[in-house]
């Protein structure tokens, strides 16, 4: 049997022959698990060769980045949210969550996704936010014109093998037919979620593309 061994004043640190196999066993095991670097395996778990990143295609990125690093101010801020605020709302680019609030970096949480659903990963990540960020109160915010309240999961996927060729059907979207309703059942979702605190508040809201505007909505 291994057995620890303790730094005695005055005496050499003896480390046994079972003690060097079970390190070498040890890291063995974990070599094989990970790789020699955990990012070089993909999904499935097989090796593959890092790709260069593609600086041609970012270009305009890397050097919008530069300006940024050059009056970049905020180097103060932590990971809490300062005014206790989660917003989830879409990927539509037309929406500046911090402007619509009227907040700036640092005191929001934004979750973003299509249509500004309710899922299982919104829900896994306000429990962190509300229990170790500083959340309090969350606002769901899916906005007018909308493309996944356009269609119904059928639409989409039909959009998108006609596009590229690709069948998309074995993911689901979450598209909307009723914003409004819709809305109310995601609210609800946070509100009944039995992870979040019951001290958690939320509500629901509709910002208006086109003129800015966010319109609370009764959930």
């Amino acid at each position: 049997p291994i057995t620890a061994v303790r730094n005695v004043p005055d005496k050499p640190i003896c480390i046994t022959i079972q003690t060097i196999a079970y390190l070498c066993r040890h890291f063995w095991a974990s070599f094989r698990k990970v790789g020699p670097n955990p990012t070089q395996r993909n999904s499935l778990g097989a090796m593959v060769e890092p790709k260069k990143f593609p600086s041609e295609s970012f270009s305009d990125v890397l050097e919008a980045n530069k300006r940024h690093v050059g009056q970049f101010s905020d180097s103060g801020l932590t990971g809490f949210a300062r005014q206790g605020l989660a917003i989830v709302t879409c990927m539509d680019s037309r929406i500046d969550p911090l402007a619509v609030v009227g907040m700036t970096p640092g005191d929001v949480k934004i979750l973003r996704n299509a249509g500004a659903r309710v899922t299982q990963d919104v829900l896994r990540t306000l429990v962190l936010a509300t229990y170790l960020l500083g959340v309090e109160r969350v606002l769901v915010l899916p906005h007018t014109d909308c493309r996944m309240a356009k269609g119904d999961e059928s639409d989409i996927h039909r959009l998108i093998a006609e596009r590229s060729g690709v069948d998309t059907s074995s993911i689901r979207f979450e598209t909307v037919q009723d914003q409004r309703a819709q809305l109310a059942v995601d609210v609800d979702a946070i509100r009944t979620f039995p992870l979040l605190p019951q001290s958690l508040v939320v509500a629901g809201a509709i910002y208006d593309v086109h003129s800015g505007e966010m319109m609370p909505v009764d959930c």
